[in-house]
């Protein structure tokens, strides 16, 4: 099986939005870098399964360090 690159970027623009929609203060963190990083490496490893783990890891750290924010804000 190949990897299918339009279903990948469709699942990388879901965990885009869904941050942009729910906390947007996350979208230059350096702290998702890691988790793009990730994504990337599964994406060029054709590994569907750490591909989506990674994506599910750079939401939550994008809501972790969001939440992180608005706390030492409060």
């Amino acid at each position: 099986m190949t990897w299918d690159t339009a279903w990948a970027g469709e699942r990388a623009s879901e965990a885009l939005a869904y941050l942009a929609q729910h906390y947007p203060e996350a979208s230059a963190s350096p702290e998702l870098h890691p988790h793009q990083d990730a994504a990337h490496d599964a994406a060029a490893a054709e590994d569907e399964g750490r591909y989506l783990e990674a994506l599910r890891g750079y939401m939550r750290a994008g809501r972790d360090e969001v939440l992180r924010i608005r706390k030492e804000a409060a």
